[in-house]
């Protein structure tokens, strides 16, 4: 079977597709025949070799593969040969090891999928996962009403533009070409703002008519995170999931105090806290393939490469110009 590996980290050079023998599985393990990958950022920094949870070295760093049963070892029940099924390396003792032709696991680390559920946007559902715990499980003051945010037309961006919207929440969400405003308003945002050429803060407050968003999500961080402090409105939170532009350079705490009349929250979150809560994720996952299985989410797919293109999924992925997910099939 072809495998994707990295022996030494680097650029999209550093993956190399290679032939391995079909893994056997053992006592509680299935092996899955692969259908679809997703190909997102922890794939990136693994094959970058700065994840903080990296892999030892050679590594698959695949994470996300959806596809069918193909065998099932002993002891195994509750699945049969040919099922549709999700995994997630999430729920593997180690993070990778999904780009492949065959993927063995355990048993009680995959999700069952309904049959009528496509695998290609089931393997997008991580993205929704992450989406849905930023959205319900961070424990905002309040409800939120209304949300900003920040790379509307990415991946997890996305996610959060519907399920903010299955949440009957008002979407506000930033782009930087008119391609991305379209794409983002065609997934349910209410507004959008480009922020290369717009106040963000300043268009948002005008968006909602004086009084702010319940809720600001960000992957970016930089230099531009605390200013966003002023789109809020009272009992606001200030969500931070990634930095891709480094920390604040500006002194959080009395940028918060300069907001003291809102009462703002400041939280900082990454999915590692589920690492070792295996009800709690899954319950997300469950949550997120019911919405897809009755319709209410439609993961968007970016584009769609071969697993022999490997490189080119991760080249695209790094130039940020992906509306949604960008997937890969065998």
């Amino acid at each position: 079977m072809r495998a994707v590996l990295v022996r030494q980290p680097g650029g999209p050079d550093a993956l190399e597709v290679v032939e391995l023998a079909v893994p056997v599985p053992g006592p509680g393990q299935v092996q899955i025949r692969a259908e679809a990958f997703g190909v997102g950022q922890p794939d990136v920094l693994i094959r970058r070799g700065v994840y903080k949870w990296m892999p030892p070295l050679p590594a698959n760093p695949g994470n996300d593969v959806a596809g069918r049963i193909s065998a099932l070892g002993p002891g195994v029940e509750g699945f049969a040969v040919g099922q549709k099924v999700l995994l997630s390396a999430r729920d593997l003792s180690q993070r990778g090891g999904c780009y492949a032709d065959y993927v063995v696991a355990p048993a009680d680390a995959i999700h069952a999928l309904p049959d009528h559920v496509d695998l290609q946007a089931a393997v997008c559902l991580s993205n929704y996962q992450v989406a849905y715990a930023l959205l319900h499980e961070c424990r905002h003051p309040r409800a939120p009403a209304s949300v900003l945010v920040i790379g509307a037309a990415g991946g997890v961006g996305t996610a959060l533009v519907q399920l903010a919207k299955l949440a009957q929440m008002k979407v506000i969400g930033t782009v930087s070409t008119d391609e991305k405003a379209a794409f983002a308003k065609a997934n349910g945002a209410d507004h959008t703002i480009f922020y290369r050429r717009e106040d963000v803060v300043a268009r948002t407050r005008e968006l909602t008519d004086g009084e702010g968003v319940g809720l600001v999500l960000d992957h970016v961080c930089g230099p531009e995170f605390t200013g966003y402090l002023g789109a809020l409105g009272k009992w606001g939170t200030l969500l931070s999931y990634n930095a891709f532009a480094g920390l604040p350079e500006e002194n959080l705490m009395a940028a918060m105090r300069e907001h003291l009349d809102i009462c703002p929250a400041v939280r900082c979150f990454s999915f590692h806290i589920y690492d070792h809560d295996r009800d709690g994720r899954r319950a997300l996952m469950r949550s997120v393939i019911e919405a897809l299985s009755g319709n209410a989410i439609k993961p968007a797919i970016s584009a769609v490469l071969k697993l022999d293109e490997v490189r080119q999924a991760h080249t695209l992925l790094e130039q940020g110009s992906a509306l949604g997910k960008i997937i890969m099939t065998p």
